[in-house]
């Protein structure tokens, strides 16, 4: 792990795992993704993670336990309607899809040719969320 990273601009998504099971998401996120830990706060007594920062396909991630006395409980997508998905633009769709399953995700949509030119599939994670993958797919000639 290094020093807490430097803000890049753009949009940072920041996820609060329920349950504590945080560290157990940092774990997920690096063997299903490949993600890297850059940082890591646990709270004085060490029960919870305060806060985690990693870096995922190019991006930021952050993440935390939750803490419902000072945030309400935690809504990891298990939420009917709750509309939240993290997008990955890869080079491999099959290939994360396959990774992301075999380290505990479910397969919510298997990666199949889209209309719009993408290759594309969804898991939800052991936490809840739901994440999609795509890559395009050549332009037809």
């Amino acid at each position: 792990m290094s020093e807490a990273p430097t803000p890049r601009g753009g949009l940072t998504p920041h996820l609060t795992i329920g349950d504590r099971r945080a560290v157990e998401a940092i774990e997920f996120y690096t063997k299903a993704f490949g993600a890297t830990e850059q940082f890591r706060l646990p709270e004085e007594n060490g029960t919870r993670l305060m806060h985690a920062s990693m870096t995922l396909n190019g991006a930021d991630l952050m993440l935390n336990d939750e803490f419902p006395e000072y945030q309400g409980p935690a809504d990891t997508g298990k939420t009917p309607g709750s509309g939240f998905t993290l997008h990955l633009e890869v080079d491999d769709a099959d290939a994360w899809f396959a990774r992301a399953v075999a380290a505990g995700a479910e397969g919510v949509m298997p990666p199949v040719d889209m209309f719009w030119g993408a290759r594309y599939g969804q898991v939800r994670d052991p936490f809840g969320y739901r994440w999609a993958m795509a890559h395009n797919l050549p332009a037809a000639s």
